[in-house]
């Protein structure tokens, strides 16, 4: 006969796999070289914006005399202020607010319900219509600028709308073309978003007896809160550095956006560039804020169907 031998654990402990013998696994090579990479990368992008904000703190007449990369003998924040005085930062400020916020919410609203026409619901040419937003990005905007100022210049518009009483030289101008532009993007991403979400959850729903409207807004759109968040912080950007609409369909100066405001600190004769530094930081300034409040949504919708699982 045989005894059978077993070995328990004491009570109050579980029994636990033995651990793999032999040396520990290093990490590949590859992945230093990887990291090497990514920083470098990442150093070149930052460069512009570390360089901007030295010389942003550093008086004119140093920098001329021993160059922008010499060692600093004052560092101040002078320039930020008269920066903001100098070029009315603050009304220009509130401008591109005005143009960006309506912007970005009414290319993000139609572009979801494109998007979720061309990929929830069944109808016939969805994909010809999905082609025909993405190809309206690739139209060189310079191509409708003369006939979208003349047909600008003959809508009226109310004196509540618009104080030129025609849709030129008002923010609705500036705000039309950027969703004009913008949406075309918007859908593509966010169909191509949808049409990885899972059937079964709007199937179910059906079964429930949710309508078209319930099946978008209260079960695919919050499911695309990534996507979205991350389109956000793009068209805001965007609209936010845009400089070519608001010069062509706005003429009255008080109602440019912020990225004209640089222009004030421009002299006739002589340029202060380390007076242009500080500007050019304080217009970046709520983009950066953006990005950092959207930054976990925002990477989010980029990570997302990298990975199965």
């Amino acid at each position: 006969m045989t005894a059978d031998i077993r070995v328990t654990a004491p009570a109050g402990e579980s029994a636990r796999p033995a651990r793999q013998s032999g040396p520990p696994r290093r990490p590949r090579r590859g992945r230093y070289g990887a990291h090497i990479f990514l920083s470098a990368v990442s150093l070149a992008f930052l460069a512009p914006l570390l360089l901007a904000v030295y010389a942003s703190l550093r008086p004119y007449e140093e920098t001329a005399q021993h160059g922008y990369f010499s060692f600093p003998k004052k560092l101040s924040f002078d320039y930020y202020r008269a920066a903001y005085t100098e070029s009315g930062m603050g009304k220009y400020f509130m401008n591109t607010l005005i143009i960006a916020v309506p912007a970005v919410i009414v290319t993000l609203f139609l572009a979801a319900f494109v998007a979720f026409a061309v990929a929830r619901v069944n109808i016939r040419g969805s994909l010809a219509l999905l082609m025909f937003f993405t190809a309206g990005n690739l139209l060189p905007p310079q191509v409708l600028v003369t006939p979208l100022y003349v047909l600008f210049l003959n809508i009226d518009l109310p004196w509540w709308m618009s104080d030129s009483m025609t849709l030129y030289d008002s923010y609705w101008a500036v705000i039309i073309v950027n969703v004009g532009f913008q949406v075309g993007f918007c859908v593509f991403v966010l169909a191509n978003f949808m049409r990885t979400l899972p059937k079964e959850i709007l199937e179910a729903a059906i079964v429930d007896g949710a309508g078209v409207w319930t099946q978008f807004w209260r079960i695919t759109l919050p499911l695309c809160r990534p996507a979205v968040a991350a389109l956000a912080t793009l068209e805001f950007t965007w609209i936010y550095n845009d400089f070519l609409w608001a010069l062509i369909f706005i003429s009255n100066p008080d109602k440019l956006p912020i990225t004209s405001s640089l222009n004030n600190l421009r002299g006739q004769f002589f340029t202060d560039y380390n007076l242009l530094a500080a500007g050019s930081v304080l217009v970046a300034l709520p983009t950066i804020l953006v990005f950092l409040l959207l930054q976990r949504h925002f990477i989010a919708g980029l990570t997302l169907g990298s990975s199965k699982g």
